[in-house]
């Protein structure tokens, strides 16, 4: 199982980190070790004291494929769901002033929370999508995939140029603006389309 992220996939966050808007998706890879899923704790890293939450739609790809055209790629995933991509910016930042790779940021145990999988079908995927995160109780992030610079196609189809898609693959698919920190004691909920699918705890 393959963990595939999307950095920078709504301008408006581009724009809150003062990152230049992509002419193509930004891809970046998370190890199986990453993943944290049925509502389990988050347990705030000791390398970190900057912890960020990304609250991101989450795709499951339900068959193998290479090169995949764009216009089959809706074919490929068969389930949704909320996600948290977890960032230690303090060393991210750290990282990109030394001009170096900055994995140990994004990639590290448990920075790819999962909620609960919504299967989807055709119809399904002709509508927008809405998703929000609420930290504590109050709305942070808000979410619909009509603002995506690159849709979910052109994703799985742009990542398939280079990597081979396999059953159970999972793509965290972008973030929108109002990001922010975390702190031990936090609790985050996400939902999509109002149903909740994610409530975790930072300790």
């Amino acid at each position: 199982m393959k963990i595939f992220c999307v950095g920078r996939n709504y301008a408006e966050h581009a724009k809150e980190l003062q990152n230049e808007v992509p002419d193509a998706p930004v891809i970046f890879m998370k190890p199986s070790t990453a993943l944290l899923s049925e509502n389990k704790d988050f347990y705030y890293p000791n390398f970190t004291k900057d912890l960020h939450y990304e609250c991101e739609l989450v795709l499951r790809i339900c068959k193998n494929g290479r090169a995949v055209s764009e216009k089959f790629a809706r074919n490929y995933y068969d389930a949704i769901t909320v996600g948290i991509d977890f960032t230690a910016r303090d060393l991210q930042q750290y990282q990109k002033e030394k001009g170096l790779p900055w994995e140990i940021a994004k990639a590290f145990d448990q920075s790819a929370v999962l909620g609960k999988w919504k299967a989807i079908t055709d119809e399904d995927k002709n509508k927008p999508f809405q998703f929000s995160l609420n930290k504590n109780g109050v709305k942070v992030q808000n979410g619909q995939t009509e603002n995506l610079l690159f849709s979910f196609e052109k994703i799985i189809s742009y990542i398939s140029q280079f990597f081979t898609l396999n059953m159970g693959d999972i793509i965290y698919t972008g973030t929108p603006k109002g990001v922010g920190p975390v702190e031990i004691g936090d609790q985050l909920v996400a939902e999509l389309f109002n149903e909740e699918l994610l409530n975790f705890s930072i300790k």
